[in-house]
Parts: C-alpha cells; structure tokens; sequence
C-alpha cells in the first residue's frame, strides 16, 4: 500500500522499470507510490545503474533490524526531543542524504551534511556523528574535509575544547557564492585559450562563448544571492 514498505516485488518492479529506461516518476506512478520513495530507495541502493533488487531487500532488512537493536527497549525511557516521531525524523533524514546525493555529494558526505543540517545546534562533534551514523572516525573527518572545502561547514572549539563542526544558517549562500568563484575562475581560463589557439579558430570562438556563458552565469547567481540573503535577513 501507498505509505507502507516496499516489498520484494515492488523492487523487482522498481529494477525492471529502470532496466526499461522508465523516469523515477513513472515507475513511482505504476506502482502508486511516491516519487520520493522511488528516488530514495534507488539511490539508497547503488543509484539506477547499479540497482538490484534482491540486494536492496536484504539491505533494508538489515537496516530495519539496526534500528529495532537501537531502539530503546526501557518504556519510560523519554520521547524524542520537542515530541517528534523519532522513526518520521529517520525518514526524512534518510530522504534529505538522497536529495543531497541527486546534486552529486557523495555519499558519507551527504549523511553528514543532512545529520548537521536537522540537529537543532547545527553542530556535532566527531564522536558525536560517528554514534549517529554509526561509520568510522576516519569516515567522518574525511566527509567533514570535504565539506569545509565547499564552504558548506565549519570547525570551533567548544568551552569544553572539543571541536565541532558547524553548519550555518547562511550555509547555501556561501555554497553559492564559492561555486560562483569556481565558475568565473573556469570563465577565464577558457578566455584564456582565446589566445593561445588564435581569435578566429573555431576552438577559440567555442572557448569566447563558453567564457561569455559562464559570466552570464557567474553574474546572475551572485546577484540572485546577494538578493536572496539581504530578503531573508531582512525579515528576521
């Protein structure tokens, strides 16, 4: 039924459709489901080229048995923090690392990426990740490495000196304005072939409105995030 696990079948379904070259939208639509649950299942289990159905069976289980081996067990035990459905939060947790991998983040670094992003703090520490995704110390400094290379995290010392690792709130503005860098630094160097290979060869000209393309674009996300940012702060 529409919002409850996949079944076996319907990854077989999910594996066929995608063999058939069928958008995630359309397998979603045959089997009445949603496309969020299609996408993520997918790309949860080795993305469309490598999909296998009775691969991404035994895996949920096993992820399904982690979780009832990590649940607590002691009914007075407290609820989940502000009342939340501590299972819905695993969900949309797990949704949120998928969407992030569409973009192209790999994997770890999107589950970092997400765990930081619906902590309340906006920061964990490594030992503090390592007991939430249940992966390496090594699998986490490697993730937050990559992340504080594209701006989208942090590092402080907390009065306790450990270090955190921080997400601000104005994380995807500084994404975005650091992508836009890229962009204009690839935006010359292409200018720069121009002349190097001649300004009438047909590489130099392709090279001029590659470099005239990626102004446009270097301008107009700048623009849009200075806009966006002044909108925002503004009405706070």
């Amino acid at each position: 039924m529409p919002g409850g696990r996949l079944t076996q079948q319907e990854r077989q379904q999910i594996a066929l459709g995608l063999a058939d070259g069928l958008a995630y939208a359309e397998i979603a639509r045959r089997l009445d489901r949603p496309t969020s649950t299609i996408t993520r299942e997918v790309m949860r289990n080795g993305g469309p080229t490598a999909y296998r159905a009775d691969l991404a069976h035994r895996a949920t289980e096993r992820r399904a048995h982690r979780r009832k081996q990590a649940a607590p067990q002691d009914p007075t035990a407290p609820s989940q923090l502000h009342g939340r459905d501590a299972a819905a939060v695993q969900e949309y947790e797990e949704t949120f690392t998928t969407v992030l991998m569409q973009t192209g983040t790999p994997k770890m670094m999107s589950r970092v990426m997400a765990c930081l992003m619906i902590s309340d703090t906006g920061s964990l520490t490594a030992s503090e990740l390592v007991q939430r995704l249940q992966v390496s110390p090594a699998s986490i400094s490697k993730a937050v490495a990559f992340l504080e290379s594209q701006g989208l995290v942090r590092r402080e010392r907390d009065e306790r000196r450990r270090e955190r690792y921080v997400i601000d709130d104005d994380v995807w503005y500084q994404s975005m304005i650091a992508s836009a860098r890229g962009t204009a630094h690839l935006a010359e160097t292409a200018r720069q072939g121009v002349g190097v290979l001649g300004p009438d060869t047909p590489a130099a000209v392709r090279l001029e409105n590659v470099a005239r393309f990626l102004d446009f674009v270097t301008e107009s996300i700048t623009r849009a995030a200075d806009q966006a940012r002044e909108v925002l702060h503004a009405k706070r």
